[in-house]
């Protein structure tokens, strides 16, 4: 199982990659094992000394009792304090720094989740990448073409 973010790489520019484990209740893992999280709008943040993810919604498990559960609470993420302090350093020191979930994956049977530290792309820069795709895809079909002939 593993579930991707996909408008990471056109909302952000990732500059470097940590692995945390995420603190989940038994029925959170069951959902997310089935591959039921969604990153929309999700993020981050670091609160003294402990890294929380926020607003990811896990989706309540099928055979769960439904009594007050919220999907999108506030989970704990497990890191190092080396890297918990070389995450606090680079976002105080970098400008328009943030921590966006790439990916939620299984390692053997615990459940990770990839973070990344990135800056955000401006909407100029996100138009001007996709031209230069839309205009490589159109170079490539003409080759094709003439390659035919």
């Amino acid at each position: 199982m593993k579930v991707i973010n996909r408008n990471i790489n056109r909302e952000y520019e990732i500059i470097e990659k940590y692995e945390a484990g995420i603190s989940l209740t038994g029925a959170e893992v069951k959902t997310v094992r089935q591959g039921r999280i969604k990153f929309e709008g999700s993020y981050v943040k670091i609160v003294g000394s402990e890294v929380f993810l926020i607003n990811a919604e896990i989706a309540i498990y099928e055979y769960a009792r439904p009594e007050s559960y919220d999907s999108r609470r506030t989970r704990k993420l497990l890191l190092h304090k080396s890297e918990i302090l070389r995450l606090k350093t680079k976002l105080s020191a970098g400008a328009n720094l943030t921590i966006v979930p790439i990916a939620c994956y299984n390692k053997k049977s615990l459940i990770k989740l990839e973070i990344a530290l990135s800056k955000g792309k401006k909407t100029w820069e996100k138009k001007k990448v996709e031209k230069n795709r839309d205009e490589n895809r159109r170079i490539e079909r003409e080759m094709k073409e003439q390659m035919k002939y």
